[in-house]
């Protein structure tokens, strides 16, 4: 029975050839429900809204055990909340909310904070910016001479190399001679538009929609067109802004804080220090204006503390070993004669690192002055100063300190960075938000400059219009986005930021290596330091980040990748969490004396990290403010814990923070009803209204840890604040295809998580229509027989990447040593592993200065390298090309610079020939235009493979293995059925590597064949092996698994029972075909003519340093000298026996003399060394022997 994927791809109108086939024996029935199961309700018209898409047949019961015996059961049908979220959240969602959040909240910030620019020459001219707004996707072209409605497709910019953008509209208001006038619409340049975001095109498109559109319904988006190349701003790992960390470096320990402002970014630190006439431990401040540390005591008078006892109130505490150890700061300050807050600043200012002002004029300011304005913008900047109230920043500064000296008593309270509650992450938006702000200002400084130097003429022509200065600045704002992310380097000059590889090319391997791409996190640790820290699995990434998906060898642990449930936080405002702080009962605390702020049982509450407020009974107001969060009285993604180390209450409100939805247990209760299924089921209800009844909630890390999850309904206790939604959500998209991956050794997940991203399948429902650089295309793909929840979810048994192979575990011939595989030839007959890749070749015909163009040139008819050419010079679409043939006829003019007449004008062949040594067919052929109005030509050509020795296959389980033999069908062992297999693995594959998952999915794969039903392999959960085989065992087979097989060779029956049954294979993109290479002699390299290096240039193959010890080792002096000079770089050269230099035609130089020279064979290189070191004066002479001295031969 075809599954839905086939007929999708039919509506799509696509060439049968490339339809992604499914060929399983399986029924459409999606679930195993059990015996006590009711039948799955009928769907209802929905009252709300209909489902957007396919997820509804998902939502159906549960299949877990058998033994839970009510009708409808939340235990086993709660995961019909998953469904929903990943509606509304998940996966690329994170994405798309961060760049919709820019483009409707952050681009108006980053306006209005700059939104006046007032000439220096004449004040009276100014433009205030009012308004900004994305438009709709256009072309360049669409935007010239007022709007038009575009009706421009991601697909069109994939194909044309352009960028699929939308115009940026400014409203600005400026003084004319008739007053202030408004302009509205005015564009300032193009923003590169993520597809599936809110203004994109495809955005709440049906699927039908879709494919009239020719894009893939089941494409993830949240990617960028640039340039024709699909862009993807992958997640950043950063460690928190304006958050203290304590840790010990170096054997100091310091506290330190990076503050993020609008528009600084500064660290500040409080270290201890022995630097001191005391020589005891004291606190410091550091920072980079200072030229010395501070004591802190001075630092606090400063900022108005006066009183010593409050200052040793606010750093310690009640606590009297505090007291002491804080002590001597005290001392250190009276000891420099520091009392008032007058000598503090005069202390401080002879501290301060002298700017460079660089010919500005110097400050009108006094060194105290100076100073105070250091101590308000320049130190922790993010807590801000209001009329001089220096008392937030210091207690700031106290809070700082008091974490020092908690770490000098215990210390096991140091901070570790890379816990996951510590890190945010930064999305596509934040990262477009901090480039836009950069170049918005450098527009804005460039539109300043251009109005000065037009209003500094004394006889203007015209009236003032800014409309000139902008637009002429359009290009600046439009060319930074593009070739920030087409070049992937932000390079702020403001944040002194310099990074590279934000963005990287969508990787288009799979269907699932897109998507694993669109949830993977890269961090800014170098990968060369052998460092397990960042590194290691942290017990804090459990159900946010996936625990499997990581990359092997150097980037192993630095890449993560988010788990299924997981959602990234954007910002939510400040405002309304104080009202609802204070209304819950808390003091602020700048109003508060030192004495209470750490007195027994007061806690204090930080809001961001900034101390804010003070109360004595924080459980209770804990529980209050969860309250107002489930009401829906404030943001859903607020999250608030309480650390009783340093009893602090912490809100956090800020973006990039990782978190993901449990269901609320109260009373011991799980407030999950079975009312709320029905009608979450039924469509009237969707995840949003979970939410808004508190059935559901968000918590981040630093929260989690502070609640206890029951991870099972049944393991619900009076302790129990929440209940997982499913367990197998703690694995992300791409190691959900696993089938039992609890039944696995670790790495083997691993394994096939970076292998799944290879596997050859079909891509997307428009990959007929698309031209890419390379795309490999299964000709049948098949959907697993033992799929997965995720699978489902993710839709990959849409597009999937695999076939179901009939696997026998047996050894047979010794070609399947080492995990080879024996393939059968008949299977590979009838399409097993068959697959296509297609390559594009793109050649524009450009424009030169002078007006001439490139142009095609006519075919040759008696030129055999002409004939697969149509009349236009392009290669006609279903010819075969092999090596040598043309497949298009370029010529480019010589005078590209001149301006001569055309007809003048002499033209040099640039003609394009096929290189590769397989034939392969023009598959399409397309003539356009691109951005910049030049023709371009793309040719796709075709190559269908079928399997062969050394193509690289792998089942979802880590266990991959080369073609080892392709059998004969005859010769092959068949079980009483008749039944031949299509692989026969070798069985010491199972042993060591632990791959019990693997023989579980043949168990259930082959019960799921005798059924006609699609069994389960989820992480956790999944079909039960007892139910298996007992279903085996009904249709006559063994519960084990095993066969009776009869030898195709003998004929004689094998004297043990073989485990025989279906497992999902995937074919690699590693192609023998591909690699295969060798060569006799060939091109050289110039400089050292050595032959080249790689496939490509015909290179040859290194012998290196380690084959050359074994050469030695061996003693085997001639090989060595054949491989390493005879076969490589010989060279024949005249060297004097007087001087040891080299000459030439027997003469030396140096000697002046034609005697005693004498002709040897060296390598070249050697002589291009000597010759190398001469040049920078270091004479290398060679000394000569003879090789058989005393003149016996």
């Amino acid at each position: 029975m075809q599954s839905t994927a086939s007929t999708t791809a039919k509506k799509t109108s696509a060439p049968p050839r490339a339809t992604p086939k499914t060929t399983t024996q399986a029924a459409s029935k999606v679930t195993v429900a059990s015996a006590q199961d009711e039948p799955p309700p009928r769907k209802e018209p929905s009252l709300k809204k209909a489902p957007m898409d396919d997820m509804d047949a998902l939502l159906r019961p549960f299949y877990y055990s058998k033994s839970l015996t009510d009708p409808i059961n939340t235990a086993r049908d709660k995961w019909n909340l998953l469904p929903a979220f990943l509606r509304v959240k998940g996966l690329v969602k994170q994405h798309i909310d961060s760049y919709n959040y820019f483009t409707d909240v952050d681009l108006r910030k980053i306006v209005q904070a700059n939104s006046l620019v007032v000439s220096e020459s004449n004040p009276s001219k100014y433009i205030e910016f009012t308004d900004i707004r994305i438009g709709e996707p256009n072309r360049p072209e669409d935007d010239i001479g007022g709007h038009r409605d575009s009706n421009v497709t991601p697909n069109e910019c994939r194909l044309r190399d352009m960028t699929y953008a939308a115009p940026i509209y400014v409203d600005y208001i400026y003084p004319r001679s008739t007053g202030k006038t408004k302009r509205r619409d005015v564009l300032i340049g193009r923003m590169p538009m993520m597809l599936r975001s809110a203004k994109c095109v495809l955005n709440g498109r049906s699927e039908a929609a879709m494919g009239l559109l020719n894009e893939c319904a089941v494409d993830p988006g949240g990617y960028f067109i640039v340039r024709g190349t699909e862009k993807v701003i992958l997640v950043q790992e950063q460690l928190s802004k304006n958050r203290v960390i304590v840790e010990e470096f170096k054997g100091v320990i310091q506290a330190s804080v990076t503050s993020h402002t609008a528009n600084v970014k500064t660290k500040t630190y409080i270290i201890v220090s022995k630097k001191n006439p005391l020589k005891t431990d004291l606190l410091v401040l550091k920072h980079n204006s200072f030229v010395e540390d501070i004591p802190i005591a001075i630092a606090l008078k400063a900022m108005g503390v006066q009183a010593d006892h409050e200052i040793l109130l606010l750093c310690a505490g009640q606590d009297s070993e505090y007291q002491d150890m804080f002590a001597p700061n005290l001392e250190i300050a009276s000891l420099y004669g520091v009392h008032t807050q007058e000598q503090a600043l005069d202390f401080i200012a002879t501290k301060i690192r002298k700017e460079n002002t660089f010919g500005r004029i110097k400050s009108e300011k006094t060194p105290k002055q100076q100073a105070l304005d250091k101590l308000a913008q320049t130190i922790i900047p993010h807590v801000e100063v209001q009329n001089l109230n220096f008392r937030a920043k210091a207690l700031y500064l106290a809070f700082m300190s008091r974490r020092v000296l908690q770490v000098m008593n215990n210390p096991k309270l140091i901070d570790d960075r890379d816990y996951v509650g510590n890190k945010r992450l930064e999305l596509a938006g934040q990262m477009l938000s901090i480039l836009f702000e950069d170049l918005f200002k450098e527009f804005v400084s460039h539109i300043k400059r251009s109005m000065d130097k037009t209003l500094k003429k004394l006889n203007p022509t015209k009236e003032f219009d800014p409309n000139d200065h902008i637009r002429s600045f359009e290009s600046r704002i439009t060319g930074g986005l593009d070739r920030a992310i087409s070049t992937g380097n932000w390079s702020l000059k403001r944040f002194r930021m310099d990074r590279a590889g934000v963005t990287h090319v969508l990787s288009r391997l799979s269907y699932i290596s897109a998507l694993g791409m669109m949830t993977r996190i890269s961090s800014q640790f170098e990968k060369t330091r052998k460092v397990s820290g960042p590194r290691a699995l942290q017990p804090s990434q459990f159900g946010m980040l996936c625990t499997s998906d990581t990359p092997e060898g150097e980037a192993c642990g630095l890449v993560k990748n988010l788990a299924l449930m997981t959602h990234i936080t954007t910002s939510d405002e400040e405002g309304p969490i104080r009202t609802v702080v204070f209304t819950l009962g808390a003091e602020d605390v700048t109003t508060t004396a030192g004495q209470e702020i750490y007195g027994d049982g007061s806690y204090m509450i930080f809001l961001n990290g900034t101390p804010m407020a003070v109360t004595r009974s924080p459980k209770q107001f804990l529980v209050g403010f969860r309250r107002f969060r489930r009401m829906g009285r404030i943001s859903e993604f607020v999250s608030i814990h309480i650390n009783h180390h340093h009893n602090g209450l912490h809100i956090a409100t800020d973006e990039g923070r990782i978190c993901r939805p449990l269901i609320v247990v109260e009373r011991g209760k799980s407030r999950l009803t079975v009312r709320f299924l029905e009608s979450l089921r039924r469509g009237t209800m969707d995840f949003d209204d979970a939410l808004s009844r508190g059935i559901v909630e968000y918590l981040d890390v630093n929260e989690e840890n502070d609640s206890n999850i029951a991870i099972y309904e049944e393991k619900i206790d009076r302790h129990t604040t929440h209940l997982e939604i499913e367990p197998f959500t703690i694995l992300g998209a791409v190691a959900g295809l696993i089938p039992y991956p609890h039944h696995n050794q670790s790495p083997r997940n691993t394994y096939q998580c970076a292998m799944g991203k290879q596997a050859i399948g079909a891509i997307a429902y428009n990959q007929i229509t698309r031209i890419d650089t390379i795309l490999y295309l299964m000709v049948y793909p098949q959907k697993p027989l033992v799929s997965t929840r995720t699978i489902e979810l993710v839709k990959y048994d849409k597009l999937p990447a695999g076939q179901n192979a009939t696997v026998a575990v047996m050894s047979y011939s010794g070609y399947d040593i080492e995990d080879a595989l024996v393939l059968n030839k008949a299977s590979c007959d009838r399409g097993f592993g068959r697959c296509q890749v297609y390559k594009k070749t793109s050649m524009p015909l450009k424009s030169y200065g002078n007006g001439a163009n490139d142009r095609m040139a006519d075919k040759d008819p008696t030129n055999p390298k002409h004939e697969k050419l149509g009349t236009d010079g392009v290669a006609e679409v279903g010819v075969e090309l092999e090596q040598g043939d043309n497949y298009m006829l370029k010529e480019t003019p010589i005078d590209q610079y001149r301006s001569i007449n055309p007809k003048m004008q002499t033209w040099a062949k640039a003609h394009m020939s096929y290189k590769l040594p397989d034939p392969a067919y023009v598959d399409k052929v397309m003539a356009t235009r691109n951005e910049q109005n030049q023709i371009l030509f793309k040719i796709l050509t075709r190559q269908t493979r079928r399997p062969e020795i050394g193509d690289k296959f792998s089942s979802r389980h880590g266990q991959k293995g080369v073609v080892g033999i392709l059998a004969e069908q005859a010769d092959m062992p068949f079980t009483d059925r008749g039944i031949v297999p299509d692989i026969i693995m070798n069985p010491h594959g199972f042993p060591s590597r632990m791959t019990v998952g693997k023989m579980l999915e043949l168990v259930s794969g082959k019960a799921g064949v005798l059924t006609g039903t699609q069994q389960y392999g989820t992480a956790f959960g999944g079909s039960k092996v007892e139910d298996m085989g007992d279903i085996l065992i009904k249709h006559g087979f063994s519960y084990s698994g095993k066969d009776y097989v009869t030898s195709g060779i003998t004929g004689e029956p094998l004297p043990a029972y073989v485990f025989f049954g279906p497992i999902y294979y995937q074919k690699l993109k590693h192609m023998v075909q591909d690699k295969m290479h060798s060569r006799s002699t060939g091109p050289r390299a110039v400089l050292t003519r050595q032959p080249t290096e790689g496939r490509s240039r015909a290179g040859g193959l290194r012998l290196g340093e380690m084959e050359r010890d074994c050469l030695i080792a061996y003693g085997a002096s001639q090989l060595l000298l054949e491989r390493l000079m005879l076969s490589s770089d010989a060279h024949d050269v005249d060297i004097c026996e007087k001087c040891g230099l080299m000459g030439y035609h027997g003469w030396c130089q140096s000697c002046q003399a034609t005697g005693g020279m004498v002709r040897m064979t060296i390598p070249y290189a050697a002589k291009l060394l000597v010759q190398e070191l001469m040049s920078m004066n270091v004479s290398a002479r060679l000394r000569l022997e003879d090789e058989f001295p005393g003149g016996s031969q």
